[in-house]
């Protein structure tokens, strides 16, 4: 191949990497690749890429002089500090109006940083959210890139080419400015801890309340994937049920240690919450659960010691009960989705992106792992009523709750019951009561802030904030106005 040829170039030959690079030629681009570890490259060229449009190289200098300008370098390397010696390495072999793009796993305020310190040299930063795992990489991810509009329109060929298609929409558009594919696909990350939480709750219940086996469930979740909750997850979870162990002749799922592992972003979709005051409580349950998981000698110990609620049968309709759960798993599964989508829309609004909530529901249609068919509804929700506040207050959504919320307590409140731990069903539906709510007991909260920290409160009938001083010598308690003013949302001495 001639030097300058490449349409793009890779660096980082992990499992995406590898995968990514293949789809790209197999859609017609040419290849550029490069490894720190030059056996790795090596490797692949003598394997998977022989007989390809794909040009091993050994050496930065050499990767760079394979690329057609403007030149396209993409990177699947460990987020953090690996991301930043790359650039710091690459940046110099570059000119003006080339493209970096990051599409691993990283921190948004990071590639916020990156793209401003490129923007100085007049080098195009994107970062791009990957999703799809090695077989979406393979065969076409869903793809959130952010960065400058002109960085979009020099790389949207390519990527648009070999995204996942729905109904002939690529799973690929422009996000927004410089952090927005990185926090798009955070919140992606979150939403799905939340699926993959609720989905093994469910799976909790019917083993534990009815006692079902793993090829029972196995039919369950099958069918369940005919219905609202067609998803891959839901897919995923009915093979997984089938799968025998080959040394042991059980359900693989029965030999699989309960100790749940994670890699962060679920966290700093926690993070960004808290600091958006956004409430994410169904997330928040799911990176807890694999917190308190992960716990599994201690929780042996605790399970000796601790008591136990009394032993019971169910003694209800089974497939009634069934279907009850299936319900529960769907209207938690909207809250799921009502919250993440709140958080796009904070952070949206938060650093002036200007997000399109529509197009996002759109491409994670597609060769994500949250891809699932009731997205669909979530674009229609966001097409009738783009400023739309919350999910919940969408009619196909609020009809959906209406029809589901009866099944969703009894199965909440049945668990609650048996003893079966369910912290995002239960939270999902704290959410729903709480929203839902005219009146909460705050009122007593601000008494007793004020009470405590003379932090003032506001009344239902008459304008003003006020300070009561709640213990008078002669014991009769005194209200007088404060000065107005807008009270604080929160205490930093709190």
């Amino acid at each position: 191949m001639n030097t300058n040829q490449c349409d793009i170039g890779m660096i980082g030959l992990g499992v995406m990497g590898e995968n990514l690079v293949l789809n790209m030629e197999s859609k017609g681009f040419s290849v550029a690749v490069f490894n720190r570890t030059t056996e790795v490259t090596d490797k692949f060229a003598a394997g998977r890429a022989k007989g390809k449009n794909i040009q091993p190289t050994q050496t930065l200098e050499e990767f760079v002089g394979a690329l057609k300008k403007p030149r396209i370098a993409m990177l699947m390397v460990k987020a953090g500090p690996p991301v930043d010696s790359v650039i710091s390495q690459l940046v110099p072999l570059l000119e003006k109006g080339d493209v970096i793009i990051d599409g691993g796993n990283s921190l948004f305020t990071d590639t916020q940083r990156r793209e401003k310190e490129l923007a100085e040299e007049d080098i195009h930063f994107v970062g791009m959210g990957v999703s799809g795992g090695e077989e979406g990489a393979l065969k076409g991810p869903s793809l959130m890139p952010g960065g400058s509009r002109e960085s979009w329109e020099i790389i949207a060929p390519i990527f648009r080419k070999i995204a996942a298609q729905v109904d002939g929409e690529p799973c690929c558009r422009y996000m927004g400015p410089d952090g927005a594919g990185h926090y798009v696909k955070m919140v992606h990350n979150g939403i799905e801890y939340g699926d993959i939480q609720l989905i093994c709750e469910a799976y909790a219940i019917l083993k534990d309340i009815l006692g079902m086996d793993a090829a029972q469930l196995a039919d369950i979740f099958e069918e369940w994937n005919k219905g609202e909750l067609e998803s891959y997850l839901i897919e995923i979870t009915s093979l997984i049920f089938r799968k025998i162990d080959p040394e042991t002749g059980k359900p693989l799922v029965d030999v699989i240690l309960d100790k749940a592992g994670q890699k962060g972003t679920g966290i700093w979709t926690l993070q960004a919450g808290i600091k958006q005051y956004v409430v994410i409580s169904t997330i928040n349950a799911a990176v807890e659960a694999r917190v308190i998981s992960s716990r599994k000698e201690e929780r042996e110990e605790a399970s000796k010691i601790l008591p136990h609620p009394r032993a019971r049968t169910f003694k209800g309709n089974r497939d009634r009960f069934v279907n009850a759960v299936r319900d529960a798993l769907y209207a938690s599964k909207i809250i799921s989705y009502a919250q993440g989508m709140e958080l796009l829309r904070s952070g949206s609004t938060t650093y002036e992106w200007n997000l399109n909530l529509s197009d996002i529901a759109t491409i994670w249609r597609g060769g994500c792992i949250i891809r699932a068919k009731f997205l669909n509804r979530i674009v229609e929700a966001f097409r009738r009523n783009p400023a739309l506040q919350n999910l919940l207050l969408d009619r196909y959504f609020t009809k959906a709750i209406k029809r589901t919320q009866p099944k969703w307590r009894l199965v909440v409140s049945t668990a609650i019951k048996f003893g079966v731990p369910v912290p995002a069903f239960s939270a999902s539906l704290a959410y729903f009561d709480s929203y839902r709510s005219a009146r909460l007991p705050a009122n007593l909260l601000q008494g007793q802030r004020d009470f405590f920290g003379a932090h003032t409160y506001e009344r239902i009938d008459k304008p003003g904030v006020f300070h009561t001083e709640w213990l008078e010598p002669e014991g009769t308690p005194a209200e007088k106005p404060t000065e107005p003013k807008t009270p604080e949302p929160h205490h930093a001495g709190e």
